[in-house]
């Protein structure tokens, strides 16, 4: 079994990669699942919609964009990152968004993403959400854990979002 060299944050941070960005977690660079058409549909409809939801409320939505979860030592990058009130001003903000959004692609392992949607949770994400377009199904993630539901919501901003709004 081959070992992984470990890297330095601030050597983490200054990384490029040929491809999609990669995620950090205790000194380990993590690649991420390889999105889709069909993943990249669901980004871009759920930006537009908060796009939309953005000119009634100051709510401010990032796709990919990496977040400090843990700084010095785990570094993720949510599908999309919804902040509110303020549009955060770090190039890598260290507060949590109001929404973490994961959308699934076919390569992602399902105990890899449960570790991801916990460490949202422990950070103080709000609503953490995982949306997976091939099987049509939206999950919210709590302190019970993972749970398939029909709609996901934002009632503080009468915001709710169904597969239909997906287009799926």
């Amino acid at each position: 079994m081959a070992t992984q060299t470990l890297v330095a944050p601030a050597e983490y941070l200054s990384m490029s990669f040929a491809d999609h960005d990669r995620e950090y977690v205790h000194g380990e660079i993590v690649e991420r699942g390889m999105p889709t058409r069909l993943h990249s549909q669901v980004q871009r409809q759920l930006i537009f919609l908060f796009c939309l939801l953005a000119r009634r409320f100051p709510l401010f939505a990032y796709p990919e964009l990496r977040l400090a979860v843990q700084p010095l030592n785990i570094y993720r990058i949510p599908d999309i990152s919804i902040f509110a009130t303020e549009d955060p001003t770090l190039a890598v903000p260290d507060s949590p968004p109001l929404v973490a959004i994961e959308v699934a692609s076919p390569d992602d392992r399902l105990t890899e993403t449960l570790n991801k949607l916990a460490e949202y949770r422990a950070w103080g994400v709000d609503h953490i959400w995982l949306i997976d377009p091939l099987a049509k199904q939206l999950y919210s993630y709590d302190a019970t854990g993972l749970h398939p539901v029909s709609d996901l919501s934002l009632p503080q901003y009468d915001f709710t979002l169904t597969l239909v709004d997906l287009g799926l």
